[in-house]
């Protein structure tokens, strides 16, 4: 208490609100984000600027990703920031958190799932904290902007996210942050410890003809795994002997997963002629990353069947270097066309192989992909609407393809309708093709089919509701099931579906005000149609916020307080498997249909927000049966608190 009271103190010197604003229609094509009108200004401290100084206006603080969709620096309190205010710094509606702060999440929406022509490493139920290049943004800032983030976590450790930009010319900008964690967990061998390492770099040339965007990122996720809980009906039994969740016997308790990975990342591009609006622009991408994950256990388990060694040490090693080159015809009254080239060259690979009794090699020690595509993007930009095409095709084997059609229409500033299809083949994330591991059942060489992807959007957002409408046609599905026979075993390999899946979602939120009180309502409707049961969601998952906001301590202070709502309904949902860092089908046990209630109080006092959560109060009074996947316990009721705060200098 004494530490929450001292943070407040500390609170009250600095600066005031700003005001988030989402761009992405007002003039798209200018090569620097434009910004609408808005009379904010941030107030600086007294102790570093007269009164007399003029203040920057919000406006000047541009934070913009590479599609040039730009926002401002918001400092302010709303329910969106509550949502927001999570480990993964954004709102996470559809994923269910494992128990421990830094774990994986199990995916109640399948619309979230991305569809990527490039195979990647795999091992996606460790990279929902990985930065990916669409993640990171890039800055422009009139005076030096700092941004803290503390949250407490669950028994010892804490979870921080530091950030600075700075603009040291008008036209040259820089970036640090760090994003930490360490969470001892409340369940054996459950500690979570992962760093996120971001450095960008901003650059145009004062005549505006050469642009610039780079980044690095280094960055490692450790978690010590257990398997999960090993008798479910101790959990289940309310028994006080369990409330303890150490006492919880878990199916091992030396293990450790490791993704480490690094990237550098540079984006240009250079006009030909920056003062005619019509005319050359030519541009190159280039990127070079470097992943391994790692699974290392002191004592094998019998749980994953027989094993070549005593203790386990399985690494998988992945670099991947890409070159993009373009060139681009842009003309102010006829959109933009533009021609480009890439080149993506993955290496995936193990320092081991696998021989049978003979010496024969029949599990090899790498793969590799070189992969060349040409393509043809146009975009057309006419008074209220932006429409776009991007197709693109490899030339060389194997053969994948991509295509991208786009429609925006803006009917006023509070009305936005975007229409899209997407079709992708795809390669399968290499993992599903090769495997090796101390453990004899998870080693595997497969040579699968493309994916195939045919996908549908709407959204709509108006004043009165925001609507989202998804409908995909996936063949060739790829999904990890388990083979074993015997309950006393997880024997997990790869599967690639034969039949078409029918995938329909449809989201839509709404907010109803009143005085003072507000609802904000967020539901999710899913639906697939399958022979056999290997896509499972939830048919429905609903988020219901009820709380009220009031300025208080003659405005001094900004306070939200509510209870928040969240449910799905009971499915099949996807186990965790972290031997192979995925999730795998399973179709015996369900998991859902239990209430998760939350109880905030939120502030500001100037440009700092303090958040207050009893989590999952709910916990204990209706009943033990809340899971993240089988055999993994959601949380239990807790209090975290922690705090957002922005420096502007």
């Amino acid at each position: 208490m004494r530490n929450f009271i001292f943070i407040l103190l500390l609170c009250t010197p600095f600066a005031t609100m700003a005001q988030l604003q989402k761009i992405d229609m007002d003039n798209p094509n200018s090569p620097t984000p434009v910004l609408s009108k808005q009379s904010d200004s941030v107030m600086v401290s007294s102790y570093s600027k007269s009164k007399k100084e003029k203040k920057p206006s919000i406006k000047l603080y541009k934070i913009y990703n590479l599609q040039k969709d730009t926002t401002f620096v918001d400092t302010s309190l709303s329910i969106k920031n509550e949502y927001r205010y999570n480990f993964l710094r954004r709102d996470i509606f559809g994923l269910l958190p494992f128990a421990n702060e830094g774990h994986t999440y199990t995916t109640l929406d399948y619309g979230l799932t991305k569809a990527s022509k490039m195979p990647a490493i795999g091992f996606m139920a460790k990279h929902f904290n990985y930065y990916e290049i669409d993640a990171i943004n890039y800055y422009h800032v009139p005076t030096p902007l700092t941004e803290l983030y503390y949250k407490t976590v669950m028994e010892q450790g804490q979870s921080l996210d530091a950030f600075l930009t700075v603009n040291t010319k008008k036209n040259l900008n820089f970036s640090i942050a760090y994003k930490g964690l360490r969470s001892n967990g409340k369940y054996i061998n459950n500690i979570a410890s992962s760093g996120n390492f971001r450095f960008t770099t901003s650059y145009f040339t004062p005549n505006k003809r050469y642009f610039l965007n780079a980044h690095f990122t280094g960055q490692d996720i450790s978690n010590k795994e257990n398997g999960g809980i090993k008798n479910p009906i101790d959990f289940e039994s309310g028994d006080d002997r369990f409330q303890d969740r150490n006492r919880l016997d878990v199916f091992y308790n030396n293990a450790v997963s490791f993704l480490k990975g690094n990237r550098f990342f540079v984006d240009h591009h250079f006009k030909l002629n920056p003062k005619n609006p019509n005319g050359l622009v030519f541009s190159h991408q280039f990127f070079q990353e470097y992943k391994f994950f790692e699974f290392t256990q002191d004592k094998a388990t019998d749980l994953y069947g027989s094993v070549y060694a005593a203790s386990i040490r399985d690494k998988t090693r992945f670099n991947q270097l890409y070159n993009k080159f373009a060139v681009a015809y842009t003309t102010k009254k006829y959109g933009d066309l533009s021609f480009f080239t890439d080149h993506s060259k993955s290496n995936y690979y193990y320092n081991s192989g696998v021989f049978n009794g003979s010496g024969l090699l029949i599990i090899p020690n790498a793969m590799s992909y070189s992969i060349q595509n040409l393509g043809a993007n146009y975009q057309y930009f006419g008074r209220n609407f932006i429409a776009s095409l991007n197709a693109s095709q490899s030339f060389t084997t194997p053969s994948i393809s991509d295509f991208l059609a786009t429609l925006k229409y803006k009917l006023n500033s509070e009305t936005l309708f975007q229409f899209s299809y997407h079709k992708t083949t795809s390669l399968p994330n290499f993992n599903y093709s090769l495997m090796q591991s101390d453990y004899v059942s998870y080693n595997w060489k497969n040579d699968f089919k493309t994916l195939k992807n045919n996908q549908f959007n709407v959204i709509a957002q108006t004043k009165w509701f925001h609507l989202e409408a998804q409908y995909r046609v996936i063949s060739d599905y790829l999904y990890f099931s388990d083979t074993s026979s015997d309950a006393k075993n997880v024997l997990v390999a790869p599967f690639q579906y034969d039949k078409t899946i029918n995938y329909f979602s449809v989201k839509a939120n709404k907010e109803i005000k009143f005085w003072k009180f507000a609802l904000d309502n967020t539901i999710l409707y899913q639906s697939v149609n399958q022979l056999d049961n290997v896509l499972n969601v939830p048919e429905l998952t609903t988020r219901n916020t009820l709380y009220f906001s009031e300025h208080v301590f003659k405005r001094a202070m900004f306070l939200q307080t509510g209870f928040s709502f969240q449910y799905f309904t009971g499915y099949y949902a996807n186990r965790y498997q972290p031997l192979i860092g995925e999730f795998y089908v399973q179709n015996q046990t369900k998991i859902g249909n239990f209430p998760l209630l939350d109880f905030f109080i939120n502030a500001r006092i100037r440009q700092t927000r303090i958040f207050l959560k009893a989590e999952h109060f709910n916990s204990s009074f209706t009943g033990n049966k809340f899971y993240s996947s089988p055999n993994y316990p959601y949380r239990d009721f807790m209090i975290r608190f922690g705090l957002e705060w922005n420096f502007f200098k």
